[in-house]
């Protein structure tokens, strides 16, 4: 089987380690390393728990890279999200293993732009996190944009946010990196909170992974745990969405999902809509105002809960 080399950008995260998993458990996809991008906590802790969850897989020859500690232009974000939903290292829950090797000397932009340009095949960047890396990357080297098959990312929404009312986090965090990567002209797979919302795991599925008994299951299922907990007590949700695993998933499985190709652009400035994913998927630009905008990014809106669910639970208890 030909596999598809990766690079998941990260920021490590609950969601971010069981979308590193569920990629270590795919076949058809080819890790070739994870780079790290301060968001959910900052960029030492992201770069540590990464490091421990591949330690806990047992694949210490991958790589993990460092990256930026900062957006582009603005400040760090500060709140209470991150350590309400990932706990104080970003990776609360089960027992984490001693890190088992290093991080990768250098920046993780500097890694990536060696990565691609000595690839012989074109690379897929599953991003995660906030995109300051991919932006720099881009803008450093826009040469290499023809070397980068797909950016298959977690982030922002059509309809609704989860930082504010309008925007997702990831985009927020770094509004001007987004506006960069959305504005690539590289393919974009945009698993959105239309779909991440609707890719929950309940209770009673976690102790089916639960019960399969191996490490790795067992790992995961407690990271479920922590993360279900404040998913009830911030949302009342009996459960926990899996939104990262999904950019991953829908690299190897499209079919489980309901994909439109759309315009999409990030607003920059709104008082209220600051970091917004502007999705006209009723190409209203066109029909009420005559513009043609280029549809720029697939967007995923839906997904077969059940035939993701079930191949989450099998693929994590063969790893």
């Amino acid at each position: 089987m030909e596999r598809q080399p990766i690079i998941i950008d990260c920021d490590p995260g609950h969601d971010d380690a069981m979308a590193i998993l569920w990629a270590l458990a795919f076949p058809q996809l080819e890790l070739k390393a994870v780079t790290t991008v301060a968001g959910n906590t900052s960029i030492d802790k992201v770069t540590n728990n990464a490091i421990k969850v591949l330690t806990k897989a047992r694949r210490e020859n991958i790589p993990v890279v460092m990256g930026a500690a900062e957006p582009l232009v603005r400040s760090l974000l500060e709140g209470k999200t991150g350590l309400l939903f990932h706990g104080a290292s970003g990776l609360d829950g089960p027992l984490l293993p001693e890190n088992g090797f290093a991080p990768y000397p250098g920046h993780a932009v500097n890694f990536l732009i060696e990565l691609i340009e000595k690839s012989e095949e074109k690379i897929t960047i599953i991003a995660t996190g906030p995109l300051t890396n991919i932006a720099l990357l881009l803008k450093m080297r826009p040469d290499l944009k023809c070397k980068i098959a797909l950016i298959s990312l977690m982030g922002g929404g059509a309809r609704r946010g989860n930082w504010t009312p309008a925007a997702e986090y990831n985009i927020y965090a770094d509004v001007e990196a987004a506006y960069i990567v959305f504005h690539s002209g590289i393919k974009i797979l945009m698993a959105g909170l239309d779909v991440t919302q609707k890719a929950y795991i309940t209770r009673q599925e976690n102790e089916l992974l639960r019960a399969k008994g191996t490490e790795l299951a067992c790992f995961v299922a407690e990271l479920i745990d922590f993360f279900s907990k404040s998913h009830y007590e911030i949302e009342n949700f009996p459960g926990c969405t899996l939104h990262d695993p999904t950019a991953v998933a829908a690299v190897v499985h499209p079919e489980w999902f309901t994909i439109q190709t759309c315009y999409v652009d990030i607003e920059m400035d709104g008082a209220l809509t600051k970091g917004m994913t502007v999705v006209d998927d009723m190409n209203y630009l066109e029909k009420l105002q005559g513009k043609v905008m280029e549809k720029n990014v697939s967007v995923i809106f839906d997904l077969d809960r059940e035939m993701y669910i079930h191949n989450f639970i099998e693929s994590i208890s063969k790893l």
